[in-house]
Parts: C-alpha cells; structure tokens; sequence
C-alpha cells in the first residue's frame, strides 16, 4: 500500500477500482482493513479509497493532542494529494463524525454523503454515557489494547456465526497503539457539529443498524436536520454493520449512489491509468 506524506504525516491508503472516487473513513481502533468487502464490491463502479486515519494502522501517530479538525483536515489533504475532486464520502462511527466534519468544513470536497452508526456530536449527557467512555481509558491503561479488543468483539459481533470475525477483530484491535488510541477518543469527547447540520447541502445517506449503540430514534433526528437526507436502517444488525451484514450493508449503499445524478464533470483520476502521485511511495 502506497504512503503519502501530507501535513508532516505519512498516511497509509489504498485505491481499488475505476470510476468516481469513493472515499471510505473507517472508526476507531480500525484501519483500512475492516473495509475489505467494500473496497472490493465498489470497486466495479467507483475508486474505492480507503486510509489510516492519524493514530491508526501504518498511518503515522504523532504525539500531540488529536482533534476531528485534525482528522477531516488529514482526509481532505488526501482528497486534494490524490486530484479526486469531489468524492463521495463514506464514515462509520469516529469516520462519520470525520466525514461530517468534512463536509461542513469543506463541503467543495463532498459529492455525497453517507454517515453509518455515528452522529453529528459526542456530548456526554448523562452518568451512563460517561460511564461507557471512561470505561474504555481504564481498561486500555489497566489491561492492554487485547482486552479491549476481547470487550468490544462481544458487542459488536455477538452472533455464533461471526466467532472467526471476532477473532479477527481482536488481532487487530491488539495490534492499535495505546497512547494513539486514547488521544483519538479523547478527540470525540465534547466535539459537536449538530448547530452545522443546516448548512450540508449534498445528498446526504444515514444508514443505522437497529441494534447500534444510540437508537435509531437519534438518527431519525439528526437526519431530518439535513435537508433532503435518506435514512436506511438495517435490522437485526450491530454497531459494526459493515463487517456483520456486508451484503445488506454494500446494497444500502449503493442504491443510494445509484441514484444520484451525475456530476456536471467528473474529475479524471491520475490512479485509473494505475499513475502514482508525486510524494507518494510504495
């Protein structure tokens, strides 16, 4: 997978497919390789680009205080270092609240806009939402980042039948490096977008799986807040929707994209003649 070194990080990314991009942000504690049955089904109609976000997988992991400025700032630094122009935008979790960001910040970058199982803020209201947080610092600090990812896997992927996916997401989850991983939650602590919601104007996808974290009842909420929105909510479905229901998940998706008019132009991508871009290495 091919490096870019863009404000003084280097970031790990990949591009699969042909077509207009697709920009794939995944959540917290993953990397680009929780999206390897989208990456692989968009590829027929789009360039599928997935990343590291700051902090995580082979992307770099800076030391200081992280922030979802910082975090959308990295993804439209990417956009702009690999010439996608407008590329639809697609967030799970931490990455929705990166994708929103994104959009509100440089909405010239969104084409379209899909949030999965994430939300405009991370205010902690109540004793119970403090509680599920400041669980996660103690048992990174106490236990290590392999118990964390043991936690979270039960959660996250309580069927029988996703006993290999769990195993999977431990591994990987062991593999995130603590201090990174504590200043990336840190950075959704208090950060809020909601009073910006009015101001995105591209198509906008909220895809909630009924068995998320926060209730389909916030979505509803929030996505009536953005004009034109779509919500799709997927049943019987977890917080990791992409990887335990792929197939319904990857149909939601593109039903949405499928709909959308075209572009008045399509920027032309230096990565579908298989070029890669000055400043980046393999």
């Amino acid at each position: 997978m091919p490096i870019a070194r863009i404000l003084d990080l280097d970031v790990n990314y990949e591009l699969t497919g042909n077509g207009p991009p697709l920009l794939l942000i995944h959540g917290l504690g993953s990397s680009t390789e929780d999206w390897s049955s989208q990456a692989k089904f968009f590829a027929t109609r789009f360039t599928v680009v997935t990343y590291d976000v700051r902090g995580h997988g082979k992307t770099g992991k800076p030391r200081s205080r992280y922030t979802l400025t910082q975090f959308a700032k990295d993804a439209a630094a990417l956009v702009e270092h690999l010439h996608l122009g407008a590329a639809h935008v697609v967030g799970i979790s931490m990455g929705g609240m990166i994708a929103l960001q994104l959009v509100v910040d440089r909405p010239d970058l969104v084409r379209s806009l899909t949030i999965v199982n994430s939300g405009p803020e991370l205010v902690l209201r109540t004793l119970r939402q403090k509680i599920a947080i400041y669980q996660r610092f103690l048992i990174v600090r106490l236990m290590g980042m392999r118990k964390m990812g043991e936690v979270l896997s039960r959660a996250l992927l309580p069927s029988p039948q996703h006993a290999p996916e769990r195993a999977q997401f431990v591994e990987r989850w062991a593999r995130n490096n603590p201090g990174a991983y504590l200043r990336s939650l840190r950075a959704l602590i208090g950060w809020s977008v909601t009073a910006r919601l009015g101001d995105i104007t591209c198509p906008t996808l909220v895809v909630a799986a009924d068995q998320d974290y926060t209730p389909v009842a916030f979505k509803e909420q929030y996505t009536a807040s953005i004009a034109g929105a779509q919500l799709a909510v997927i049943a019987g479905a977890h917080h990791m929707l992409p990887v335990e229901c792929p197939n319904e998940f990857n149909a939601a998706v593109m039903r949405f994209l499928a709909e959308l008019p075209p572009p008045v132009q399509i920027p032309a991508s230096p990565f579908t003649s298989g070029k890669t871009p000055s400043g980046a290495r393999k």
